[in-house]
């Protein structure tokens, strides 16, 4: 995100880290992994988180460049509202839909874009922030590596059935959660 966060914009630089991280998933017959999942998104929150140029819409040119185009924008308030609302609706709709009870949960795994964002989210399912990962603390909201950057941290955690909700939010608007059931014993791997 260092490449495309705008340093004279103390309302965006400050939030975002730089990281990836990448999950492997294979098939199962034991009812281990993906259970179920809800993707949505609404085009009318574009102007309130995205980039201006750069893409397939508006090509990177000499103009977009001398604009200070390529640059991450976003509405905070207008963001939070609508990711507070949607990201625990979706982690809440995928909770009930898999039957699961707050004390099924083992571990809700936020997109950490705002500790404010992840409590809701964690209230909305019902368990308490000690079943919460968190590591905004250490590496800010890194976007899409998120999600996998809190598996790998606390992997060591994870034990073989544990019940994952993920809930992530992002830009233009698009949220979504997923079901997961944890298919090993993290400690028997982790460093």
């Amino acid at each position: 995100m260092s490449s495309i966060v705008n340093y004279e914009d103390r309302t965006t630089c400050i939030i975002f880290g730089d990281g990836g991280g990448a999950v492997l998933l294979e098939p199962s017959e034991e009812g281990y992994g993906l259970n179920d999942f809800q993707m949505r998104t609404d085009g009318s929150g574009a102007a309130y988180l995205k980039m201006e140029a750069g893409g397939s819409r508006n090509p990177s040119s000499h103009e977009t460049i001398n604009k200070r185009q390529h640059f991450v924008f976003q509405e905070g308030a207008v963001v939070f509202k609508f990711a507070v609302t949607n990201m625990a609706e979706a982690a809440a709709t995928v909770v009930e839909r898999s039957n699961l009870k707050p004390e099924d949960i083992a571990w809700l795994v936020p997109h950490q874009a705002n500790k404010r964002i992840v409590e809701a989210t964690a209230n909305r399912v019902g368990i308490g922030m000690d079943k919460v990962m968190l590591n905004i603390q250490h590496f800010g909201n890194t976007t899409n590596g998120t999600i996998p950057l809190c598996l790998w941290e606390y992997e060591h955690k994870l034990k073989k059935g544990d019940n994952l909700i993920l809930a992530a939010f992002g830009g233009g608007f698009t949220w979504g959660a997923a079901h997961i059931k944890w298919a090993y014993n993290g400690s028997d791997y982790a460093e």
